[in-house]
């Protein structure tokens, strides 16, 4: 009987994990990985400042929409197969010990993405799984020897990078990216982290909370790149320049009231700028009461007038600036948009218009916000893609 044959195009994380897993459920199956660069895995190796965060705990998460911006309803009927759970024990049970931070974030023990890169590799070495580096695919006639074709070249900022797939996509925007805010004196406090923000662009619906992050062209941390990744086609459409609004104190005006008015008794002759409510760092204390003061901030808090007790509460409840574009956070590059949903059948993640042709992770129009979230979108694409092939395949063996 003739050997069957998949080609996987991307060497990266849902490539690796599709062509890995498939192999262990039909041993038999000859697999080839296809990767367009000299060096596979690459987003694996700097992702989490390297640590890769590859997965979440999802304990803090009560709906997906929560967590995926775009696909969660999908990902929703994937779980049902392969879920964060079962990604957890998987690297166990390959070698890979993990260990679950405060915030739910998961990493390898080692706190280094080689040992992920490591596991794959030798997992592919051990199944005998092809790796061709340096080629890339264009055209589905370079694979008319292959039964099956399994697309996991992750994100495409343009579309005509798709366009050889012949299925219906999504145009490509960028998302989880810092924002660029033009204020020097913000600009100063550079590497100045609040550890509890609400971030939101006035006029919707879009907010995320966390840490924030100040820096040298404007604002990143948890709390941004939430924010981005839940507003990635409303900031495409207005092309990066959109009002931002932070709570700093992530709590309402009254209870923000209620903090300062509790200062002023404690403190009622120390400067109001001395002072700062809810912890607030000090650099960023003293420049929201200049912003919001001027030179009052100079005064005590026992001088403060109803009408700036309600300017300060503003200030902190509801600060607001004007982003003026997009800086890249590099180490967790995602996007948004890809293959359309629509396209695929939801159970198997086949082409509804190309049999035998399916597609895992980021090149779907799948996309998370951080926290390890991407990487669990690519594990569970890629297992129920080699998970439908297997049974395509055992089926066809006993029809």
């Amino acid at each position: 009987m003739e050997r069957r044959r998949t080609a996987v195009i991307g060497g990266g994380a849902a490539g690796f994990f599709a062509a890995i897993n498939l192999k262990e459920m039909l041993p038999e199956m000859e697999v080839t990985i296809f990767e367009q660069g000299e060096k596979v895995l690459r987003k694996v190796s700097v992702s989490g400042g390297g640590r890769c965060n590859c997965t979440n705990s999802f304990e803090d998460v009560s709906d997906l929409s929560q967590v995926y911006p775009r696909g969660h309803r999908l990902l929703k009927r994937l779980f049902k197969v392969f879920n964060h759970q079962d990604a957890y024990q998987w690297f166990e049970n390959h070698g890979v010990e993990l260990v679950m931070q405060e915030d739910q974030c998961v990493f390898p023990k080692s706190q280094n993405s080689q040992t992920i890169i490591n596991t794959f590799l030798y997992e592919a070495k051990r199944n005998d799984i092809t790796i061709v580096t340096g080629r890339k695919i264009t055209s589905l006639d370079e694979l008319k020897d292959y039964d099956y074709i399994i697309l996991t070249t992750g994100g495409a900022p343009k579309e005509k990078m798709l366009e050889w797939t012949e299925n219906e996509t999504v145009s490509s925007v960028p998302s989880l990216f810092s924002f660029n805010i033009n204020d020097t004196l913000l600009q100063s406090l550079t590497g100045t982290v609040i550890p509890n923000v609400t971030a939101f662009i006035p006029g919707t619906k879009m907010r995320s909370t966390g840490p924030l992050l100040i820096t040298h062209w404007g604002m990143s941390g948890p709390a941004i790149l939430k924010l981005s990744s839940y507003g990635a086609r409303y900031a495409a459409e207005c092309n990066y320049k959109f009002p931002l609004n932070i709570n700093w104190m992530d709590c309402n005006e009254e209870e923000a009231q209620q903090m300062i008015h509790e200062i002023m008794i404690q403190h009622p002759n120390k400067k109001i700028r001395s002072v700062s409510v809810q912890d607030i760092p000090t650099r960023l204390w003293t420049y929201l009461t200049d912003k919001c003061l001027k030179e009052r901030s100079n005064y005590c808090w026992k001088d403060l007038n109803k009408k700036e007790i309600n300017r300060l509460t503003n200030q902190l409840c509801n600060d607001n600036y004007m982003v003026e574009g997009r800086a890249v956070f590099k180490e967790e590059f995602v996007t948004c948009g890809g293959i359309a949903l629509t396209a695929i059948n939801p159970s198997t993640l086949e082409s509804k218009t190309i049999p035998n042709l399916y597609f895992a992770g980021e090149v779907l129009d799948i996309d998370g916000i951080t926290g390890g979230f991407n990487f669990q979108a690519a594990w569970t694409t890629a297992y129920n893609v080699a998970h439908s092939i297997a049974v395509k395949e055992q089926n066809t063996l006993f029809a």
